[in-house]
């Protein structure tokens, strides 16, 4: 929640209090920041003086004030003390800290179904718990609800109904916000707590889709279409959209009560978180089936002013891939990659390369057996050839033929007995 300096017209002192910080300002009066001796921290609102001076107003203000103090719960900021016959009235609420539902769809976007059925359950059951005490919001809306961390907490109750404090605050109008005020209250009938469940079923549309199920525009056109058009829950998720769209309904006596609400909410919290938990995809955005002609006007009327005066309405492309590329272009050639040689490694058996498949190779006991072969083969040449070349060295015979050496009885050899001569 964002905090102002004092501002020199400010006081410093309030009742009991002590004032530190403005926290807003609205057609009601100022809200402060305020501590009271023992350190407790609240939520101070001084009435505008104007409002002070009109008797029918104090009248108003002492029975809401009164209806407040009954309330119990944790989902509401809870009274702390009030000053009904101050010259400028006020109150003080527990102060609770955290953005509003409103300052966080803002700044963070939409939540999902799962955070938005957790904080529609815990806001369905404080509604109870005001409903029990005797008391209306009137006023329910994202601004007066905020996240605390201990959960969310209604503010501003029972009070924005007397004094007019939201947008609309002129005489003869309704009180209340556009967008977020019931029909019933457009038409000035009875208030009763299912326009309290209109209100909170508008607050989780714009929880899911950061904008009012009625659209943006003047307070006449949103009034126009609370009282007499649909809701567009386009952007609402699956699991959410009947729910809202029940509580967003015309007749008051056609919507969920709200202790149905609390528990149909809790139902959908659970699921929606278990499914988060087991990995299932988050519930998909619902789009509406035919949407009104309201609707389809301010979507092509937005279309138009984005879209450059004279060029021509883009037609749909479908979303290129790789293997579909987009239109107009050429989809590249597609080249198997080159194999680059295996460098200073040697091929190993069984070695895989590519998709799986063996690289060439021979095998190592080939490779052995031949190596024997080869070495036993040369041997033996070897030896041939050594044999041939001894052959060759005794005296040959003048036709060619190598004579036997000659031996006597001797056996010296060159020598012959008389008896081989005379043969």
């Amino acid at each position: 929640m964002t905090m102002m300096r004092l501002r020199r017209e400010d006081p410093r002192v309030v009742g009991s209090f002590r004032l530190h910080r403005r926290l807003g300002a609205g057609g009601m009066g100022v809200v402060y920041l305020g501590s009271d001796r023992r350190g407790q921290r609240v939520a101070l609102k001084v009435i505008r003086p104007d409002l002070a001076e009109d008797q029918e107003f104090r009248s108003r203000f002492a029975r809401e004030v009164s209806a407040a103090r009954r309330i119990r719960g944790g989902c509401t900021a809870r009274l702390v003390a009030a000053d009904l016959e101050a010259d400028r009235p006020w109150f003080a609420t527990q102060y609770v800290p955290g953005p509003s539902l409103h300052d966080k769809v803002n700044e963070e976007g939409p939540l999902s179904a799962a955070q938005t059925a957790s904080i529609g359950a815990a806001l369905a059951e404080g509604l109870l718990a005001v409903h029990d005490a005797g008391v209306v919001h009137r006023d329910l809306k994202p601004s007066n609800i905020l996240l605390s961390p201990k959960g969310p907490r209604i503010i501003d109750f029972g009070i924005a109904w007397a004094t007019g404090a939201s947008t609309l605050t002129h005489v003869g109008t309704a009180v209340g916000s556009p967008g977020f005020l019931a029909p019933e209250q457009v038409r000035g009938a009875a208030v009763t707590p299912a326009t309290d469940v209109f209100a909170l079923g508008a607050t989780l549309a714009y929880a899911c889709t950061a904008d009012s199920p009625f659209g943006q525009g003047s307070s006449e056109v949103m009034l126009y279409r609370v009282v007499h058009e649909e809701p567009q829950l386009m952007g609402v998720p699956d699991a959410l959209a009947p729910l809202i769209h029940a509580c967003l309904a015309k007749d008051p006596e056609e919507r969920p009560s709200t202790l149905q609400l609390s528990l149909r909410l809790k139902e959908i919290a659970a699921r929606e978180a278990h499914g988060i938990s087991e990995g299932r995809p988050p519930a998909p955005r619902r789009e509406p089936d035919r949407p009104s002609a309201r609707s389809a006007a301010q979507y092509e009327r937005q279309r138009t002013e984005r879209r450059p005066a004279g060029a021509p309405t883009p037609r749909p492309q479908r979303p290129h891939t790789p293997e579909r590329p987009a239109e107009g272009v050429r989809a590249p050639e597609r080249r198997p990659a080159p194999q680059r040689p295996a460098v200073g490694r040697r091929s190993r058996p069984g070695a895989r390369t590519g998709a799986g498949a063996r690289r060439p190779g021979p095998d190592r006991k080939l490779l052995r057996q031949r190596l024997i072969v080869f070495v036993v083969v040369t041997l033996l040449v070897a030896l041939g050839i050594a044999a041939a070349q001894g052959c060759q060295g005794p005296a040959r015979s003048l036709g060619g033929v190598p004579s036997a050496p000659v031996t006597g009885v001797t056996g010296a050899p060159g020598t012959v007995s008389p008896g081989d001569a005379r043969s």
